[in-house]
C-alpha cells in the first residue's frame, strides 16, 4: 500500500497561530517540543528583563526580552511551515498554488 504522506499545515495557519497563541505555530508544525522551548525561554527571559528593568521603564520595557524571544518563535514557526510546504510540493509533484 503507497499512501502519499500528510499535507503539511498551511503556512499562513501556521502564523496566525504563532501570533494567536505562542507554541501553537510549532505545534501545527508538528513540533511540540520546539514550541515549548520557545515558551520556555520567551518566559525566562520576559521574567528577568521585568526583575532588571530600571522602574521608569514602560511596560515594553519590562518585558523586552520576553516580547524578542515571541517575534522570534512566529518567524520561525512561519519559516519552517513555508520550508515544509514547499519541499512537500517539491517531492509530490504540486504545481505553485
Amino acid at each position: 500500500m503507497n499512501q502519499t504522506p500528510k499535507a503539511p499545515a498551511n503556512p499562513y495557519a501556521v502564523l496566525a497561530a504563532a501570533i494567536a497563541l505562542p507554541g501553537t505555530g510549532h505545534v501545527l508544525n508538528r513540533q511540540p517540543f520546539r514550541g515549548l522551548i520557545f515558551l520556555f525561554f520567551m518566559l525566562l527571559l520576559g521574567g528577568f528583563t521585568l526583575k532588571t528593568a530600571a522602574p521608569d521603564v514602560s511596560l515594553v520595557g519590562k518585558f523586552a526580552g520576553g516580547i524578542f524571544v515571541y517575534a522570534l518563535s512566529i518567524l520561525d514557526a512561519y519559516k519552517t511551515a513555508r520550508v515544509r510546504a514547499e519541499v512537500w510540493r517539491h517531492r509530490h509533484g504540486q504545481a505553485q498554488a
